[in-house]
């Protein structure tokens, strides 16, 4: 058995997808492990503005949002990191579960910005290593989510067993909760929310982004949920692009 059940190998086979793809400049960060490297993609144009750090979906690298969603988040005004996972894009290494955590730190230890100035963004599995940082870093300056995960024990159970980790279901349970307890992260959180999800989306259903919304850290703190009438979890952006790149704007301008 892996170290860690969130390191476990056939964990990672059937949650996580990677991909290699070349990737043009790209702004290297030395993993939590620090041996990997991390390809991820910086763009600065406004000095002083926010910084969105951004975790991409499972079965996407950054290269897919390079150039046209930097030149789009850039032209909201903000300064933006796509951020990679080990494996990944231009990364090296070997993606694990735990590993999603454990770099996302990584990743924010690399920028030179007060957690202040930095709106974390994550999309689907992104949402994982996203809601890590706000729990982490409360004084983090805003929080995204893009079709988010509210339960990832939900999620890891629907594609394997914690019998054939090895272990019993109490084990697994209280393995995974002992790490990634959205809950209890975003309750931890006070900053600013948005939360964008389709309410067709048949892969994460919108009832996460309802649970996230309302697990935020209390009745005075600006929370924002938009369920999109169009799209699924795949083209939620898409089929919503106007308004949907509205909402960023807006949420970033809040923030100035």
């Amino acid at each position: 058995m892996a170290e860690s059940i969130l390191d476990h190998p056939l964990l990672a086979s059937r949650y996580l997808f990677p991909r290699s793809a070349p990737l043009e400049k790209p702004f290297f960060v030395t993993a939590a492990d620090g041996v990997s490297r991390l390809g991820c993609y910086q763009a600065s144009p406004h000095k002083g503005a926010p910084t969105i750090v951004h975790f991409h979906g499972n079965g996407e690298v950054v290269a897919d949002y390079v150039p046209d969603m930097v030149d789009l988040i850039t032209s909201l005004g903000a300064n933006v990191v796509f951020a990679e996972y080990r494996g990944y894009g231009a990364s090296t290494g070997t993606p694990t579960v735990g590993a999603l955590l454990d770099d996302a730190e990584a990743v924010s230890e690399a920028l030179d910005e007060p957690v202040e100035r930095v709106v974390v963004f994550g999309r689907s599995v992104g949402s994982i290593p996203a809601i890590e940082l706000v729990g982490r870093h409360p004084r983090i300056g805003g929080l995204i989510l893009d079709s988010g995960i509210a339960d990832p024990l939900e999620r890891l159970r629907m594609r394997v067993a914690p019998e054939e980790l090895g272990v019993s279901p109490k084990a697994f349970t209280a393995a995974v909760s002992s790490r990634m307890d959205h809950q209890s992260k975003l309750g931890r959180y006070p900053g600013p929310m948005l939360v964008l999800h389709a309410v067709h989306d048949t892969l994460v259903p919108s009832s996460h982004a309802e649970r996230n919304v309302s697990w935020g850290a209390g009745p005075t703190q600006d929370k924002r949920l938009v369920l999109f009438p169009r799209g699924n979890h795949n083209t939620i952006f898409l089929a919503n692009s106007d308004e949907y790149l509205a909402h960023l704007g807006t949420f970033i301008d809040r923030l100035r």
